[in-house]
């Protein structure tokens, strides 16, 4: 082959199986690796209906990461909103979806559904 062929740039045989195989034990660790985490994470529950939800206050263990799941049983669209927490997520009737949350200091923090803001106030108590 001449330096200047083209073909001389492209990966042998061997590396490109290579590659695809790193990268297939990468994936594979990554999939199997992910459930059992999520497995050992608290799950909150929160219903979205009619503008309001329920519960109001939710209260998760301090310093914990944790997993909100969100239905909206709604008739129209809901979302979840936190400023302070910097959280958001639109849910469409019927739809289900999971926040997750690094751990929270104990205290107290606003949340409430953007569509209904006059009915729909919620906390979330870290303790």
């Amino acid at each position: 082959m001449h330096r200047n062929d083209p073909m001389s740039s492209l990966p042998t045989t061997d590396r490109l199986w290579r590659s695809v195989v790193i990268a297939a034990a990468l994936l594979m660790l990554a999939i199997t690796g992910a459930p059992v985490q999520a497995a050992d994470m608290p799950t909150i529950h929160l219903l979205m209906k009619d503008g309001r939800l329920y519960p109001e206050t939710l209260e998760v263990p301090a310093n914990t990461r944790f997993r909100l799941q969100i239905r909206n049983e709604g008739p129209g669209a809901a979302e979840f909103e936190s400023l302070e927490l910097r959280k958001e997520s639109v849910l469409a009737p019927g739809v289900t979806r999971n926040l997750v949350f690094n751990p929270l200091k104990p205290g107290s923090y606003k949340f409430f559904d953007e569509f209904h803001p006059e009915t729909a106030q919620g906390r979330i108590i870290s303790k």
